[in-house]
């Protein structure tokens, strides 16, 4: 086919979505979507698989609790033992339950940093790094769909076609 990218851009998140829904039942995959928004519903659309984010926010929670556990038992057991307001010092699990508040706030501390690394990296918007976005007024008001002809069995013409059916503003090849 072709290396050239097609790039449809709209005026509403609807129009795009019902346009997304037309094009991938004609056989069009549709590589990337712009918006300045979230578009609810278009994930499934256009084939973007749920995240596993909840699951690395679950084992960053494991290591914070873990930490925190340690943390406790290392300052009040080994460290420096000491009677703060009548809190038991002998042993760990006498001073867990005055500790609980701690240990989740602990926890919830390195699941929310650990999270917002992960998304950092994982998606490339780290500080100093260019964003990926064709158009500047993406991130405005306006949407726009990016289609790769070399991911479709079908000609640049014949996409261009199915996308002005969809109610597209703006249809740009690069």
């Amino acid at each position: 086919m072709t290396d050239k990218t097609i790039y449809a851009t709209y005026d509403d998140d609807m129009v795009l979505l019902e346009g997304a829904k037309k094009l991938v039942a004609k056989g069009v995959h549709i590589r990337d979507v712009f918006s300045p928004f979230p578009i609810h519903g278009i994930d499934p659309v256009i084939g973007i698989k749920q995240t596993r984010l909840a699951i690395t926010a679950f084992i960053y929670g494991l290591i914070g609790l873990g930490m925190a556990l340690g943390g406790i038992y290392y300052f009040m057991i080994v460290d420096w033992p000491m009677n703060i307001g009548g809190k038991p010092n002998q042993t760990f699990y006498e001073n867990l339950p005055a500790f609980i508040p701690i240990i989740f706030e602990f926890t919830v501390l390195i699941a929310a940093h650990g999270m917002a690394l992960t998304y950092f990296i994982r998606n490339w918007t780290l500080p100093g790094v260019t964003a990926r976005n064709p158009y500047e007024y993406t991130t405005n008001d306006k949407f726009v769909m990016e289609i790769h002809p070399s991911d479709n069995e079908m000609s640049v013409e014949e996409l261009s076609n199915f996308i002005n059916e969809t109610g597209s503003i703006k249809i740009e090849e690069r």
